[in-house]
């Protein structure tokens, strides 16, 4: 059968394809539009089988809250070069992924990608979207955050998403200073929102450093333990939000902050995502 240009051009509008892709598609499938789709698309489960192994360092982050700012949503959608993160395809993709996400609640990741889209699920949409482009492409993060009010925030460049819960907004405007809180998050990169949420993995190797530091400085062996103890104050003060002094302002903690714009005002809990770290 004779494959004219405007069928591979149709083709390829439909799919995204290119074009040698498209031609060939519709020779083997013998002009059959829906075949030769269906051929494209087991191209792409092929091309994703064999970049299984690839790392996927770049990408984008995408993030949204619903209108009465109770419940956020973020992901993470991930590929290998910066070129295909900002590919419109490669957005376009991570926008419906989210919004499917924010409409049908999904429980993991797993879950997510089973979510159907039109005629498609969403795991073979990331298929045939590393069909067209060549490129391993993956959801690395999936997140869900409810509380009074959720607040969002995105880095430049959409390669770091934060999401900060607060509790005692009462209905208060807190959208400012949560978007602070959500930048102090970005940018000290703390390990929980208080020092009873850390591991206590975490603090037993804290304990154990401060020990053996105090130790190796020929500290007397009577006060170790309060030096030890000292130093985990002094990671709990570096390393959990509330404890954090507030970036805008190094006479407050972030807690007093909080407690400054309205009173119980405070974090509930946070997420925070980086595409490559």
């Amino acid at each position: 059968m004779n494959i004219t240009a405007q069928d591979v051009n149709k083709l390829r509008k439909m799919t995204g394809a290119g074009m040698m892709d498209c031609k060939k598609a519709l020779t083997e499938a013998n002009g059959d539009f829906e075949a030769a789709i269906d051929l494209l698309r087991k191209k792409g489960q092929k091309v994703s089988a064999s970049r299984a192994d690839r790392e996927t360092s770049e990408g984008s982050v995408f993030v949204k809250t619903d209108t009465n700012g109770h419940e956020g949503v973020l992901i993470a959608l991930n590929c290998e070069t910066d070129f295909v993160a900002k590919n419109e395809n490669f957005q376009a993709l991570g926008i419906e992924i989210l919004e499917q996400a924010v409409s049908q609640s999904p429980g993991s990741i797993d879950e997510l990608m089973a979510l159907s889209a039109g005629d498609l699920t969403i795991g073979e949409k990331v298929v045939d979207l590393i069909g067209k482009i060549g490129e391993k492409i993956e959801i690395s993060a999936y997140e869900r955050l409810e509380a009074d009010k959720v607040i969002a925030y995105i880095h430049a460049g959409s390669k770091l998403g934060v999401m900060v819960a607060l509790d005692g907004s009462n209905g208060s405007d807190v959208d400012a200073a949560g978007r602070d809180v959500a930048m102090q998050i970005a940018a000290m990169n703390p390990v929980a929102v208080d020092k009873d949420q850390v591991d206590s993995t975490v603090v037993e190797r804290e304990v154990a450093i401060g020990r053996e530091q105090a130790i190796a400085e020929g500290k007397p062996e009577n006060i170790i333990e309060k030096i030890a103890a000292g130093k985990l104050n002094k990671f709990f003060k570096e390393n959990t939000l509330l404890n954090q002094t507030f970036v805008k302002d190094n006479s407050l903690t972030v807690s007093k902050y909080l407690e400054s714009v309205k009173q119980g005002l405070t974090v509930k809990d946070f997420r925070r995502v980086a595409i490559g770290g």
